[in-house]
């Protein structure tokens, strides 16, 4: 999806203009994908734009730099900050965000811990990751060939800019076999998360996620839908999934910042219940978008106002 261009892009500790916002081709991140990153969002909402979970993204940025042995220059509060000052900035009332912390110029080889840690964000207006069409009327998967990262090769509980090449290869797969996304299995054959999302179903009055364990991410969106499930009065376990469980449920739905909430019409062919979004997918929908805006009481502390 194109990236509309905007003003200003911070970058360790300065906003520069976008044009500006440049590294040098020897950068360590370009030649070993030595970096960390977040997507965040933020909203329109009542009191002016709201951004979403955004302490809980610097949170786990924070993180995926620890497991990567990566010493961010800032505190966590500075880039909480910085955030809100990019969107400010630029006049958003609605944005994409992206920081990255990643290591820079003046050392080379694989040896990562001299080398320095640069940090920027940048914010842009950006549409639903996989399409308005696949909001209302649920997307077309693919079980990829390609495998998910064994966490003992690569740690996928870290949002690593390496570690996305795995999900890059079974996103180009899925699409060129015309489907819309694609579903990574971990090494032990149970269902990890998409490229860039996390998986439910539902079986009976049951919501199902796959753990850490098999490989998907600890997202954000995911702990929002969990928490709005349970305050519904829905039954919501982490555990294992095979692919026959997809083909099998009643409903089926991903999570994710970039993506929202998006119905899952149908898996390897094999429609999902009736090949419609089912009842509680479109009522966590229409619930977590309200929260997004800061419209639900109850959530309101998942919305951190830019001013």
């Amino acid at each position: 999806m194109p990236i509309t261009r905007t003003d200003y892009i911070w970058m360790d500790g300065e906003l520069v203009r976008w044009e500006e916002a440049k590294v040098h081709v020897l950068t360590h991140a370009l030649h070993y994908g030595s970096g960390v990153f977040e997507g965040i969002r933020a909203y329109e909402t009542a009191q002016g734009a709201g951004v979403f979970r955004l302490t809980d993204h610097i949170n786990r940025l924070f993180n995926s730099a620890k497991i990567l042995m990566m010493n961010i220059p800032y505190r966590r509060d500075e880039l909480v900050d910085a955030v809100k000052r990019v969107v400010a900035a630029n006049g958003l009332a609605e944005c994409y965000i992206r920081p990255i912390a990643y290591l820079g110029y003046g050392e080379m080889g694989l040896n990562p811990l001299p080398c320095p840690v640069s940090v920027a964000i940048a914010a842009w207006p950006w549409g639903v990751y996989l399409g308005d069409e696949g909001v209302q009327m649920g997307v077309r998967l693919k079980v990829s060939s390609w495998v998910r990262h064994d966490p003992n090769a690569m740690p996928p509980a870290a949002k690593g800019t390496a570690l996305y090449l795995n999900s890059s290869l079974a996103k180009v797969e899925a699409l060129k076999a015309g489907y819309d996304e694609a579903v990574l299995l971990s090494p032990q054959g149970y269902v990890s998360e998409c490229t860039g999302e996390n998986i439910f179903v539902v079986r009976g009055e049951r919501l199902v996620t796959p753990p850490v364990v098999a490989g998907a991410l600890e997202g954000i969106t995911q702990a929002c839908v969990i928490t709005i499930a349970k305050d519904l009065g829905v039954e919501v376990d982490h555990a294992n999934l095979l692919r026959s469980d997809l083909y099998t449920a009643d409903e089926a739905f991903l999570t994710g910042t970039a993506a929202e909430v998006v119905p899952i019409r149908s898996v390897d062919d094999r429609e999902v219940g009736d090949g419609t979004p089912g009842p509680l997918t479109r009522k966590i929908q229409e619930i977590f978008k309200a929260a997004t805006h800061g419209q639900v009481e109850r959530y309101r502390g998942w919305v951190e106002h830019v001013v």
